[in-house]
């Protein structure tokens, strides 16, 4: 590994995990929501943008986990009154699984930790740093997105 190979590693490890001890510590600042970040990241999966709800198998998809982790997952967030999950009422063997009041405020929380952190970095960046980081950003998530793929079809 050359030398900016082995800065680049060690900042991605890095700055992954600080967001990750950052989200930690806001989601145990926040004690009234009694949720794991994982959780919260399972909200954000489900959305609130959908108005007749996200299938099981979709919030599986778009979170990038197995059916019987998002069936338990989804199943405690109902316990804890996050989400509700309804029949389809075109076919009711479809579920549908949508956030509740509470649900939508803790994502909504969630929502604006992260566009506070955008924009505290955004702050202090010029404009030809934030269009630098944006373009290598979208290089990292092409990189990544490729190789989730590949790993998809050896399974």
């Amino acid at each position: 590994m050359d030398g900016f190979e082995a800065q680049l590693n060690d900042l991605l490890v890095s700055t992954y995990r600080s967001i990750e001890e950052i989200e930690e510590k806001m989601v145990k600042e926040a004690k009234s929501l009694n949720l794991s970040i994982n959780e919260l990241h399972l909200l954000e999966a489900v959305g609130d943008d959908a108005e007749q709800g996200r299938t099981v198998s979709e919030i599986s998809e778009r979170a990038g986990l197995s059916l019987p982790t998002v069936t338990l997952a989804v199943n405690k967030l109902v316990q804890k009154g996050f989400v509700e999950k309804r029949k389809s009422a075109q076919d009711g063997r479809m579920v549908h699984v949508t956030l509740t009041r509470h649900g939508r405020k803790a994502n909504r929380a969630h929502q604006y930790f992260h566009r506070k952190m955008a924009s505290a970095v955004a702050s202090e960046m010029t404009q030809e740093e934030k269009a630098a980081l944006v373009k290598g950003i979208e290089k990292l998530n092409s990189f990544l997105g490729r190789r989730l793929a590949a790993r998809e079809k050896e399974v």
